[in-house]
């Protein structure tokens, strides 16, 4: 349980209501704390086998050019986006990871009173966010098979629905919300309301299953948010982006900070995306391959997995083993960072992120021996 400090009335009142994000265990605290020679982690759906190479070669020769401001970094990192998925550079805005550019976005269009739509079962921080700045959020449960309950969502708007937050693939439930809904919704979207699109795990899903949004932009409110974090490997470098309408890039651009990430990140994402892509497809390859062999094991086990379309697993205990958080604790004591899904509301459910195929092996041993 998360005990919040109270701040003085100095402080912008919403703070004392905004939960603080608890980053887990590091591999060197759990290492020292528990004299372990060996630790993996598989709690943070980082991607294994990042950066690539021409990616890391280009951010070793952006250090000589440290000492100036990234101008052109931008332009050219704007043109490249809009190229690969068939805009204009006035339809792209990028932000210092995505953590960021929710809070970017949330300063846009966010009053106190306003209301905002998100799942009960998501990403924590659109909800933080949102908060802070005033507004009411209304928090719908997933469907059983952790679906977005889009009819419900339209159920709830009101005259004050500004913001709706759609994760797709959703964490921590790794699953898709079906192409015909989320079609459906968005014919059925309000003029004045906004969603923002969460798909920082969209390129580890089935691209005929996953719903595209982009040929919404200009035709509905709608962003959709993407990252380096995952699919380049680019996670602490801190790059993303959004795309979207001008009139919501131009005020993107107007809130955010000016250069808001940094000419090494916009070095190595470039080359990543140039260069990179046999790479990063062999990689993709290794994490689907690791990602069904985990599902099978995990099954044997007696675990039942939700249907996973990110670089990560969704799993629920064997009626007979101990509590998610008590598994958690337990492999965490053995050398196995993973996640406890007890703050999310599924304290029988843990997430595992699809490391490299020993690491994978090693977690298997150990939660094997453990819940046997």
């Amino acid at each position: 349980m998360i005990v919040l400090a109270k701040f003085d009335q100095t402080f912008r009142k919403e703070v004392n209501i905004v939960q603080p994000y608890i980053q887990g265990d590091t591999e060197d605290m759990v290492r020292r704390k528990y004299h372990l020679n060996k630790v993996v982690k598989l709690g943070s759906n980082e991607n294994p086998y990042g950066p690539y190479y021409h990616a890391k070669k280009a951010m070793i020769r952006s250090i000589d050019s440290l000492n100036r401001y990234p101008e052109d970094d931008f332009v050219n990192m704007e043109k490249l986006l809009a190229d690969q998925f068939k805009l204009k550079p006035e339809n792209v805005a990028i932000g210092s990871g995505a953590g960021n550019i929710i809070e970017t976005i949330s300063k846009m269009f966010l009053n106190t009173g306003d209301e905002v739509l998100i799942a009960q079962q998501s990403y924590r921080l659109y909800r933080e966010v949102s908060k802070l700045m005033g507004a009411k959020v209304i928090e719908i449960p997933l469907t059983d098979d952790f679906q977005f309950d889009l009819d419900t969502f339209k159920a709830k708007f009101t005259s004050k629905t500004k913001l709706i937050w759609i994760c797709n693939p959703n964490n921590p439930t790794s699953t898709l919300t079906d192409k015909t809904k989320l079609k459906q919704f968005m014919d059925d979207l309000p003029d004045d309301v906004w969603v923002v699109v969460d798909e920082a795990y969209a390129n580890f899903a089935d691209k005929d299953k996953l719903f595209n949004f982009v040929p919404y932009i200009g035709k509905k409110r709608v962003i959709v948010m993407r990252t380096f974090s995952k699919f380049y490997g680019l996670a602490g470098a801190r790059l993303g982006y959004i795309l979207a309408d001008p009139q919501a890039i131009q005020a993107y651009n107007t809130v955010t900070e000016p250069f808001n990430t940094n000419r090494t990140v916009l070095a190595g994402a470039e080359a990543a995306i140039k260069f990179d892509q046999a790479q990063s497809d062999k990689a993709l390859a290794k994490i689907r391959g690791d990602r069904a062999m985990l599902v099978e094991a995990l099954g044997l086990l007696g675990c039942q997995v939700a249907p996973s379309e990110a670089n990560f697993v969704f799993a629920k205990l064997p009626d007979d083993a101990p509590n998610a958080t008590i598994v958690s604790q337990r492999l965490m004591e053995q050398g196995v960072i993973i996640r406890d899904g007890t703050p999310w509301g599924f304290p029988r459910y843990i997430r595992i992120t699809i490391g490299k195929h020993d690491d994978l092996e090693y977690f298997l041993e150990k939660f094997r021996a453990l819940i046997q």
